[in-house]
């Protein structure tokens, strides 16, 4: 297992990431969270979801660890209520072996990634760590921006507006169009992105792509000119709308 040392991630300002566990087995949570604080992070845990959003609200972490089995309201039920307050939280799914449809119930309600019992704690831990660059909590201080046509995409604080308003996003929402505004006007095939965004096989499950895609377009095309267009066959490419 990775130990702590100076190239641990924190947050910018200095302080230990924060992490929320969130299940009901209470050796297992425990077991997350030493993980946890031997990465030399600030673990949080709850053994269901009124208790983990009561946590959420008091120490605001910046990834959340969650079951979707809990015992008094699903994980996919705390997760809306989460994303309701802190939209940009990335969110890592706990799921029972070859339980497809509940990774896909996850993502589809806006889950970041996922993991299925039994796991090893290096996966998770790689798997946050990855969740945490992607939505910034971790990134060091720098002036970054991306612009393509009327888009705007900022990576220090994670905003990104069109034309002048404000759009929010997930933190892999946030990825994906960091991804294709970095490539402007370049066909990008789902193996490319389930690559770059996600980071590892996705076990066949390309349709996440179209998923992630369709939630952009919502948010980047709605009402305006669009800029995220398919190439049937080939993948998807972001161009500025005419």
């Amino acid at each position: 297992m990775t130990s702590t040392g100076p190239k641990a991630l924190r947050r910018p300002d200095g302080s230990p990431i924060r992490v929320l566990v969130v299940d009901d087995e209470a050796p297992l949570a425990e077991l997350l969270s030493m993980a946890v604080r031997y990465e030399g992070w600030q673990a949080y845990t709850a053994g269901d979801g009124t208790a983990a959003l009561k946590l959420a609200r008091e120490h605001r972490p910046d990834a959340v660890i969650l079951d979707i089995m809990l015992p008094d309201m699903d994980g996919l039920s705390v997760l809306d209520r989460l994303h309701a307050d802190a939209p940009e939280t990335p969110v890592l799914f706990l799921t029972a072996k070859d339980a497809v449809e509940d990774r896909v119930r996850g993502l589809t309600a806006g889950g970041d990634d996922y993991v299925t019992k039994p796991f090893s704690l290096e996966e998770v831990l790689a798997r946050l760590r990855n969740l945490l660059r992607r939505s910034g909590a971790a990134r060091a201080n720098r002036a970054s921006a991306l612009t393509v046509g009327d888009l705007t995409l900022n990576e220090d604080t994670h905003e990104v507006s069109r034309a002048g308003e404000d759009i929010p996003l997930t933190a892999t929402e946030f990825e994906l169009l960091r991804y294709l505004m970095r490539n402007p006007r370049r066909v990008l095939s789902k193996a490319q992105i389930l690559d770059r965004v996600w980071n590892y096989d996705f076990g066949g499950q390309a349709n996440v792509v179209e998923l992630y895609i369709s939630y952009l377009r919502r948010k980047i095309d709605a009402g305006r000119p669009p800029m995220i267009h398919t190439r049937r066959g080939a993948g998807y490419i972001l161009k500025p709308g005419e």
